[in-house]
């Protein structure tokens, strides 16, 4: 071929090239998140990735997938596809090459979109959720022309613009609007969980108020923290026992009214995150800020006796971890507790690195559940004040906060349950240390602080116990030496104590001649060391020293929080191998997940820090996480349908620009306030559209993913019993405090070792909503079961929605929906005048929101007249069923029950 020649080839070839440029445009950039992710997941991961490296080739980390592997060549070679080993392999003839090894091929199109991929450089990227969440473009009203309803006049928002454009793309078109009252019913069950007041009721449908304006009342109605904080106490795994085998009571009520008020204040998500992960470690915390940190205490607790304290203080540490990641993150971590993330890029030791955040808090495993946020009733708090104005008056500023500090939480102190070297003593039931006469035992590593006093939690009942503290050993010098005699129950003592610098062992010894072989001197709770109280030569000393005697025996409210370490006795954090907590691997420090958000210096490396970095604009998760679970309780599904994961597994949103728009908006221009999130979502024109569903519909949207209609299912189990109550007008209104006990059959609670039972709650106590219902976490109350409730031994981020003869026979037999109804039918009958035709229309239009049908109105006339006859002729029946009513108001009872089995009734409209 000669010059010229060449140039008209190469012209030609150029030539070629710009008409495909022109005609077809620049080739488009496949996008590894979306696109190559998914296929690898599906084919390669399982052997090349997390546990599995076969080849030493994974695909899981950039790093190792571009690597040189066991064959000496890179599997992936940027730009080449023919020289990369993964396209060869996926295309071999040869059976025992071809990859995927003993499963289908790959097809024709996912080898070419590799092949396009590594030829266009094979770049790694980002999950689509961990990219930064940025502002996205809102569509606008010529983007969605030609959708009309019938709504031409309803007010679109950009929710309402991403939801169209999305249905527009699939051929489908929005429903009209909901009728005005059922709509209304609808925001308040998902606002307030409650069904509308009659007040507004009467001012939306006459129009004294908007929909918008009733949205409001219901937003600054007390009721809304009740139904959110429901929500988030499945999150939270909030019960009112430590589960495990004897799950016994514990207090964890004010955690619970916490949340509520939170809610009803709507204070703003971060201050709420930061507040229960690290409440504790902000400046000058206050009792709120402690109590919101209970959060992490609602982990479970085995008290049982022959268990390793040190065990379940782990496995307490663990599910923070998960729980955090899952709540915040919407991440799964309990896999790489055992070893890297098999689909997303977590490594192992990345799980305790996140685990050394939480590892250093007081709690661990112990019986009485320290440390506890002391309550202290008004006179009490007189008491604080006096003691803590006399320490900072006589001992200074520091001295008053650890004094402070100690009454609020008793801490730091010295479980006993740390003794070692047992001689002639024991762990009683592996919880307190017990002393024979002449026993003795050793705590290691111990900071006394310098301190003069040393206080003991006991209980004995034996006069003239000697016991002698030294240091190091049997010879070593004498620290302490004092005499116990009998207690009535457990008693706090002030021991003088020489001050002594430096961590030391202590030795501890008994001695009682009155006392029987192998029988225990006393019962040995904690030790303390804080200094006494200085000033002793000073008036008013001798009220300051009663005081803090006094407040030392608080018997009160005590709610387990979390406290941190002291640096003294800080914890170290180790990888576990295989996740054996037995088996210690490398020491790790404080550190979150390289492919998550980035971390700043400023932040401290605690659980303060890690609170910071979750709600921080570089984090990716949180925001988006937030939004998708506040959809999920107003439409049912998520935009993201998997709630507890947004890895490279999940399913992929529906509506990825609609999530960013609202995490966005979510962080930036509401500051974090859910009501404002929530109220954008359900004056949108996409909430307000009517439920019902057409067969062409159901064609294209069997459930509901593009929004063509309202949203439509059944209420939640505490829903449902506090609808019944509230429209017979049994519902309490009471608010806060501990738990009740409602109606619940004999025999339910029957669990080994406990001695605890099921006392029913008199008074308006039976009738309050079910959040306040207590909860035991192995024998959860029967009726929310029945309805999918959570029992709460673990987070859970949805629940099951089940449909089963079991829910027809509780709201058909159980006790509270039997006396809601002869309530609600007895009300009825009242208000009908001796009509039943009228009882039956105004009832169902009460309850249900909606005019009766002829059919159904039909119906329940023949049930009534029916009922009415055998109460009429059967006296025995009627006394039996409602005692001391007409027959005509039993028979309404019957009525009503069968209308709060209704679907309409039980479902959200």
């Amino acid at each position: 071929m000669n010059r010229n020649q060449l140039v008209l080839l190469l012209s030609l070839l150029v030539g070629i090239s710009l008409i495909g440029f022109f005609l077809f445009g620049p080739e488009k950039e496949v996008d590894y998140s979306t696109q190559i992710k998914p296929i690898l997941n599906k084919h390669c991961i399982t052997c090349h990735g997390g546990v599995k490296k076969n080849g030493g080739f994974s695909i899981l980390f950039e790093k190792e997938a571009f690597a040189i592997n066991e064959s000496g060549l890179p599997a992936i070679v940027p730009g080449s596809p023919n020289s990369s080993e993964l396209i060869k392999r996926l295309t071999h003839s040869d059976p025992e090459l071809r990859m995927p090894y003993q499963k289908a091929a790959l097809s024709d199109e996912e080898i070419d979109l590799l092949k396009t991929w590594i030829r266009q450089g094979a770049k790694w990227g980002k999950h689509w959720a961990y990219k930064p969440v940025k502002k996205p473009e809102i569509p606008t009203q010529t983007q969605i022309a030609g959708m009309g309803s019938g709504d031409s006049e309803v007010k679109l928002s950009p929710i309402d613009y991403f939801i169209r454009e999305k249905l527009e793309e699939k051929g489908l078109k929005p429903s009209a609007q909901e009728q005005p009252l059922r709509l209304l019913r609808r925001v308040a069950l998902d606002l307030t969980g409650l069904p509308p007041s009659e007040t507004l009721v009467s001012d939306f449908s006459s129009g004294k108020i908007t929909y918008e304006q009733a949205v409001d009342q219901l937003l600054k109605a007390e009721t809304y923290g009740e139904k959110w904080a429901t929500w988030w106490l499945d999150l939270a795994r909030y019960a009112d026992t430590k589960g495990y085998e004897r799950d016994v009571s514990r207090t964890m009520w004010p955690y619970r009214d916490w949340v509520i008020l939170a809610f009803n204040a709507d204070k703003p998500f971060d201050e709420f995150t930061i507040e229960q992960l690290a409440g504790d470690l902000l400046p000058n915390p206050t009792q709120d800020q402690l109590t919101a940190t209970a959060f992490h205490r609602n982990t479970m607790n085995n008290d049982e006796g022959g268990t390793e304290d040190e065990e379940f203080r782990v496995a307490a540490i663990l599910d923070r971890v998960n729980t955090t990641y899952e709540v915040w993150q919407s991440t799964t971590m309990a896999c790489v507790q055992c070893h890297s993330h098999t689909y997303d890029p977590i490594r192992h030791e990345e799980f305790y690195q996140s685990a050394a955040f939480f590892n250093n808090t007081r709690d661990e495993d112990t019986h009485d559940e320290e440390p506890r946020l002391r309550f202290y009733e008004e006179e009490q708090l007189g008491q604080v004040k006096n003691v803590i104005t006399w320490t900072k008056e006589y001992e200074g500023e520091k001295a008053a906060k650890a004094r402070a500090d100690f009454l609020k939480f008793y801490e730091p102190k010295y479980a006993a349950h740390l003794a070692t070297d047992f001689n002639r003593s024991e762990l009683i039931d592996t919880k307190w240390l017990g002393l024979w006469s002449g026993g003795s035992a050793v705590y290691k590593n111990i900071d006394t602080q310098g301190s003069d006093q040393l206080l003991l939690d006991y209980w004995t009942g034996l006069d003239g116990t000697q016991m002698t503290i030294r240091k190091d050993g049997p010879e070593g010098e004498v620290l302490a030496s004092f005499v116990i005699n009998k207690t009535q129950g457990e008693t706090v003592k002030q021991i003088p104590f020489k001050p002594i610098s430096g961590k030391i062992n202590l030795y501890i010894e008994a001695k009682n001649p009155s006392a029987g072989p192998q029988q225990n001197t006393s019962t040995i709770v904690w030790f303390a060391f804080l200094p006494s109280l200085k000033g002793k030569d000073k008036p008013g000393f001798k009220e300051a020293e009663s005081d803090w005697e006094e407040l030392l025996k608080f018997r009160g409210t005590r709610l387990p929080i979390l406290i941190e370490n002291p640096t003294y006795m800080a914890r170290k954090t180790h990888v576990f191998e295989r996740g054996n907590w037995m088996v210690l691997g490398q020491e790790v420090n404080p550190k979150t997940p390289a492919e998550f958000g980035g971390w700043r210096e400023e932040w401290p490396k605690n659980r303060l820090g890690f609170a910071y970095w979750l709600t921080s604009a570089e984090n990716p998760l949180t925001a988006r996480t937030l939004v998708n679970r506040i959809w999920d309780q107003l439409f049912g599904r998520g935009i993201v349908r998997t709630l507890e994961d947004m890895g490279s597994q999940s399913d992929p949103p529906s509506h990825p620009e609609l999530l960013d728009y609202l995490a966005w908006k979510t962080m930036n221009d509401y500051a974090w306030s859910i009501k404002a999130l929530i109220r954008e979502i359900v004056t949108t024109a996409t909430y307000k559209q009517s439920s019902i569903l057409s067969p062409e519909v159901f064609e294209k949207d069997p459930e509901n993913q593009w929004y063509s209609r309202g949203p439509r299912f059944r209420l939640s189990a505490e829903q449902v019993r506090d609808q019944a109550l509230a429209v017979s007008g049994l519902l309490s209104e009471k608010m806060y405090g501990p738990s009740v006990k409602p109606h619940q059959p004999e025999g339910i609670w029957q669990t080994v070792y406990n001695g605890e039972s099921w006392t029913e709650s008199e008074g308006e106590d039976k009738y309050r909503r079910g959040i306040y219902t207590f909860l035991k976490r192995t024998s959860p109350y029967p009726s929310f079961i029945t309805f999918d409730a959570a029992s709460r031994e673990v987070c859970l981020s949805k629940r099951l929605v089940t449909n089963t003869p079991l829910q027809a026979l509780v709201t058909l037999n159980d006790p509270v929906y039997l006396e809601a109804a002869k309530n609600l039918g007895k009300n009825a009958w009242a208000k009908g005048a001796g009509n039943p035709e009228k009882a039956i229309s105004s009832t169902y239009q009460q309850v249900i929101f909606s005019p009766i049908s002829e059919g159904k109105k039909k119906t329940l006339m023949d049930l009534f007249a029916s009922a009415k006859v055998e109460f009429t002729t059967n006296p025995a029946a009627l006394a039996d069923f409602f005692p001391g009513a007409k027959p005509e108001e039993a028979a309404m009872a019957v009525v009503a029950n069968a209308m709060m089995n209704f679907d309409e009734f039980l479902t959200k409209p």
